[in-house]
């Protein structure tokens, strides 16, 4: 199941996969959610909390035809601790056309300032709290 995270900046799409995730969720919420944000922002960041060992439906059976919307995302920032998810993201980072980074779920805060840093700093200040 796919949820939309709240309290982000109107640049930022949150979601928050917990059990299943499945092409028609990504379909449902994600996408919509991405064009509106798309719609008033150039650049869009992503806000990723996985808290499933196995989400279900893997990115490459996703039906990501709009990939422009993928190659308008600036930032990433995925929280989980699910180890083969944090390796698989190291290894393809190349070949993600955004600045992506990977936390654990007890540095979820570091990732919230992250993706809400403003443009052109670096985030490593808290700049704001999930909640």
């Amino acid at each position: 199941m796919i949820e939309l995270v709240g309290g982000l900046p109107k640049n930022v799409v949150g979601f928050s996969v917990r059990g299943r995730l499945t092409v028609q969720d990504c379909r449902d919420v994600l996408m919509p959610a991405m064009r509106k944000s798309l719609k008033y922002h150039n650049k869009i960041r992503l806000y990723y909390e996985l808290g499933s060992r196995f989400p279900g439906a893997a990115w490459e059976d996703l039906d990501l035809r709009p990939r422009k919307l993928f190659s308008r995302c600036e930032r990433v920032a995925i929280v989980t601790d699910t180890g083969w998810v944090r390796h698989t993201v190291k290894a393809v980072r190349f070949l993600i056309p955004s600045e992506i980074r990977v936390f654990s779920t007890i540095e979820a805060e570091e990732g919230w300032a992250w993706i809400t840093a403003p443009p052109g700093s670096d985030g490593d200040a808290q700049i704001a709290q999930p909640g």
